[in-house]
């Protein structure tokens, strides 16, 4: 294995030259630059990433913790921290927590002892035990998405702006009874938009029956069970609101099943935009969140994070835009 000293002799330049030109730790002339890294190449020099992490207290990696890396609204703000971070020169560990909270600790701990730089966390539905442990051992963190504590930089999307733009588009096309199909129990993407769309509907004077509320749905099973139990109400919704994608599949499903026509018979639409959504037949009507700048923004944070473990901690909403198709027509 070649070492630094002999760099430094094909170079014609010191040892301390090569390691600052290899560590950026000082400014060398662009010409023994130059030869520094062109002795590098002829003798196939690989510098120790250990030695040189213990070095300068940074190992130019960061962790990536996702709740459930197959959702396609992940996938997205997966894609786009890790084309940020690269542009960084920071190389990404994407770990899956699969909703569960046990696991998300695990994972937490052994990105820590494996000293990446910092943490950019979609946590699970109870992630108290994992938000103590990076508080307490102050790991940079960003958390995105599930925006739950004010101790961690945040960024996510606006969610009651999304749902009162939702409620509003259905108001104006004069559904009065509409139902709405939430996620798991408690995520705080769940709580924000069960508590947005109670408002924006007492706002236009309509009151929610409890049964047009259907809370608790971890998949798009659940979400199918939900809208056959809203289906077959006395009276039902005219229209549902599908609060995230899972939900939209799974609601489709059962309309479907029912022998059911969108937006004939009843018109839905709902947040997260996603490829499909203009395959389906009628094509969706969907409130999409930025997905790209929430992923480029929690890069942006945790790296300001990790250069300042001092500066004040910032929760940044991003607007979403409404996507209308064609899966909302007007009320019977």
């Amino acid at each position: 294995m070649t070492t630094i000293s002999e760099v430094a002799k094909a170079a014609g330049v010191s040892v301390s030259t090569v390691s600052h030109v290899l560590n950026k730790t000082r400014y060398v002339s662009p010409e023994k630059a130059k030869l520094v890294m062109e002795a590098v190449d002829e003798i196939g020099y690989i510098p120790n990433a250990v030695a040189r992490s213990l070095k300068l207290s940074s190992t130019g990696t960061v962790g990536l913790v996702i709740s459930a890396i197959s959702n396609p609204y992940f996938s997205d703000i997966i894609c786009a921290i890790e084309a940020e971070c690269s542009k960084r020169g920071l190389i990404v560990f994407l770990c899956d927590t699969q909703d569960d909270p046990d696991r998300e600790l695990e994972l937490i701990r052994h990105l820590h002892q494996r000293r990446v730089d910092g943490i950019i966390l979609a946590a699970s539905g109870a992630p108290k035990k994992s938000l103590d442990y990076l508080f307490e051992c102050d790991v940079p963190c960003v958390l995105v998405d599930r925006l739950s504590d004010d101790r961690f930089d945040q960024v996510g999307t606006d969610n009651t702006a999304a749902i009162r733009m939702l409620v509003d588009h259905l108001v104006t096309l004069h559904h009065q009874r509409v139902g709405i199909i939430l996620g798991q129990p408690g995520f705080s993407t769940t709580v924000e938009r069960t508590e947005a769309f109670r408002a924006a509907m007492a706002e236009k004077g309509i009151e929610v029956p409890h049964a047009f509320i259907s809370n608790g749905n971890r998949s798009t099973a659940d979400a199918t069970a939900s809208t056959h139990r809203l289906l077959e109400l006395t009276e039902p919704p005219t229209a549902i609101l599908a609060s995230n994608n899972l939900a939209m599949i799974g609601a489709m499903r059962a309309i479907r099943e029912r022998g059911l026509r969108v937006p004939a018979d009843i018109s839905v639409l709902g947040i997260d935009d996603f490829e499909w959504a203009d395959y389906f037949e009628p094509r969706l009507t969907l409130m999409a969140q930025p997905c790209d700048e929430i992923g480029r923004k929690a890069a942006d944070l945790l790296i300001a994070r990790i250069g300042s473990k001092h500066r004040p901690r910032e929760t940044v909403r991003l607007s979403p835009v409404l996507r209308v198709r064609e899966s909302c027509g007007e009320a019977a």
